[in-house]
């Protein structure tokens, strides 16, 4: 096997596992905001508040790393190719 494609089958691996990561990191950024607008008690609104700013980081940490990846897709579209 070429070593540039098994790169590329690599970097295609972690980039769908990161996009999955994405999607899920998503939905639970939804349910955290949900959470926080149904909540009255204010200990779990306090809960909430940190649970919301905790999924957002990890949310903007998985996106930067999406992005350089996609970054790297345009810089080097030989691998992307596989040839």
């Amino acid at each position: 096997m070429n070593p540039m494609f098994k790169n590329s089958v690599l970097y295609d691996k972690r980039y769908a596992v990161l996009l999955d990561d994405l999607e899920k990191t998503k939905h639970d950024l939804d349910s955290a905001y949900t959470n926080l607008a149904n909540v009255i008690e204010p200990d779990l609104i306090d809960c909430y508040i940190y649970e919301v700013q905790s999924v957002q980081m990890r949310y903007k940490f998985l996106l930067s790393r999406v992005k350089q990846i996609e970054d790297s897709y345009a810089k080097n579209p030989l691998e992307v190719s596989g040839t």
